[in-house]
């Protein structure tokens, strides 16, 4: 198998975000624990995924302070919460789902919907500049740090 490269030190957010999520069971995981999924039997029979790679991705996931693990029923289980650093991650899971409604679903085919709890509605989000503004990849550009700004 071959050895994952942290991306700790890189200067790049996005390369830095997925050193600390992980892979795609991580962002399962991640997605279950948003719809309300708290309990390891919970993650495990929603994704099928074997006990021990859930138990390494919940580990990791906890480690990394995307999750926290809290006593359940006084007991000696433990449930799987998001903190306030996986609560950030709405927007990714909204943007990874809109993607995937619209280029992943023919048109017409049903899948589940993301709705606002008290009306309904469709949730959608956008990307805009600091001002409002609705912005686009052409009118955005990533300004990269050069090596021989590193600290």
């Amino acid at each position: 198998m071959v050895k994952r490269k942290s991306h700790k030190g890189n200067y790049c957010p996005s390369a830095r975000s997925l050193d600390v999520i992980g892979d795609w069971w991580s962002l399962l995981i991640v997605r279950d624990a948003f719809d309300g999924l708290t309990r390891f039997g919970e993650f495990q029979k929603s994704l099928g995924i074997a006990k021990n790679i859930l138990a390494s991705r919940l580990r990791t996931l906890t480690e990394r302070g995307i999750l926290e693990a809290v006593p359940a029923d006084g007991g000696a289980r433990q449930e799987y919460r998001l903190t306030p650093m996986g609560r950030d991650l709405f927007p990714v899971m909204v943007a990874l789902r809109q993607f995937g409604e619209r280029h992943l679903f023919a048109p017409g085919e049903k899948h589940s919907r993301l709705v606002e709890r008290a009306t309904g509605k469709d949730v959608r989000i956008g990307i805009h500049t600091e001002d409002g503004r609705p912005i686009g990849p052409d009118e955005a550009l990533i300004i990269k740090i050069a090596d021989t700004d590193s600290p």
